[in-house]
């Protein structure tokens, strides 16, 4: 074998592999979403409304109580 085969089987093998993770990251992302975990759509607010004074999208201390709570259930 010659090191262009080599070259052409680890693309082949990367191109697989790196689709196999966008379609497991596509499936996490909406399983988020569904189990109400995250709501990605306030995060499209960030490139709208982009000032200092803007409300936060996610409060992280809130985020925290609330996980901690259900992990005590």
């Amino acid at each position: 074998m010659d090191i262009q085969n080599i070259q052409g089987y680890g693309m082949f093998f990367l191109t697989i592999f790196l689709t196999v993770i966008l379609y497991w990251y596509i499936l996490y992302l909406y399983r988020s979403e569904k189990k109400g975990e995250r709501d990605f759509e306030k995060y499209g607010r960030i490139a709208l409304d982009d000032n200092i004074d803007s409300p936060l999208v996610e409060d992280k201390i809130a985020s925290e109580r609330d996980n901690t709570k259900e992990q005590n259930k």
